[in-house]
């Protein structure tokens, strides 16, 4: 088989999340964080017949990368890649699934507070603001009939520069809720935004089927 470049974005997306991975049967893929605080979930134009387990998937990305049409063989315990047409190969072994994290459960938005679109030009001023400023939390707050602001920030330091941007209007409450720069691994797009008081929050694609569960950090 050859893998869509839509598949291999996820594929790369996911790696961000975590350098593991188990693939089941099918075209939907999910991944979880070492600290299990990030999930997410992609339904991908390619369909694999059998389950697989890659240990360092950054390590099969590069392996995929020595081809520039690479096809895909899949044995019980590796996968071929080779050059389309014939030529070289990588003989890549699968891992053993039990050493690999994995989502066990599919995860239940519990009732929602907050909702706003989070587009991939606020996102690339989140993450520029937090390298220029050196800052490493973003504050989503509202205040009940007025604007819905996140705040890129350092909760630690009362003096912390700080860079803040509109992402809604009209809230229905008082709030404040709390994320880390760094849990923010998403793969290009806008987003759908749902906030639970819960402590958690939920991030879909508005135009790919890629969705995110992420904590948030603690008031």
């Amino acid at each position: 088989m050859n893998l869509s470049n839509d598949t291999r974005d996820v594929l790369k997306n996911f790696s961000t999340v975590n350098q593991n991975l188990l693939v089941k049967s099918g075209n939907v893929i999910n991944t979880m964080s070492a600290m299990k605080n990030i999930v997410a979930k992609a339904t991908i134009p390619d369909t694999f017949d059998n389950e697989f387990a890659i240990y360092d998937l950054n390590e099969f990305l590069s392996a995929l990368s020595l081809f520039k049409k690479p096809t895909l063989d899949f044995g019980e315990r590796s996968v071929k890649l080779k050059e389309e047409g014939g030529g070289s190969s990588v003989n890549y072994f699968f891992s053993d699934p039990s050493v690999v994290t994995a989502p066990k459960t599919e995860i239940t938005m519990p009732s929602v507070d907050v909702e706003f679109t989070f587009t991939q030009d606020t996102f690339n001023q989140i993450q520029k603001a937090s390298a220029v400023l050196g800052v490493p939390d973003v504050v989503l707050t509202g205040t009940t009939g007025g604007d819905i602001n996140l705040t890129v920030t350092d909760r630690k330091n009362d003096t912390s520069n700080d860079f803040a941007i509109k992402v809604g209007e009209n809230a229905s409450s008082d709030f404040t809720y709390y994320f880390k720069v760094e849990n923010l691994k998403l793969l290009a797009g806008d987003y759908k935004v749902e906030v639970s008081s819960k402590g958690i929050s939920h991030f879909t694609n508005v135009n790919k089927s890629i969705e995110y569960f992420i904590a948030l950090e603690a008031a």
